[in-house]
């Protein structure tokens, strides 16, 4: 059984990233989690959801949006 909720699935997945993450690639992700149904809407609030937490930092710019973690935008 899988413990983790879906947004904790998503930000441990995205720690194994080497580029920052746009909606479109946590879209991707998700598809192939336990959760797979989840779609880019779900994606978009998750991310918006986990980065209003801490736990991504949100990156503007040229008007798109990326996610990255807190440690890999203090090592870039």
């Amino acid at each position: 059984m899988n413990d983790l909720t879906r947004r904790a699935w998503l930000a441990t997945a995205i720690t194994t990233e080497t580029a920052p993450v746009t909606t479109h690639r946590a879209a991707q992700l998700l598809a192939a989690s336990p959760w797979g149904t989840a779609g880019r809407n779900t994606a978009r609030k998750d991310l918006r959801a986990l980065a209003s937490r801490g736990v991504l930092l949100a990156n503007d710019a040229d008007g798109r949006r990326t996610y990255t973690t807190p440690e890999r935008s203090a090592a870039a």
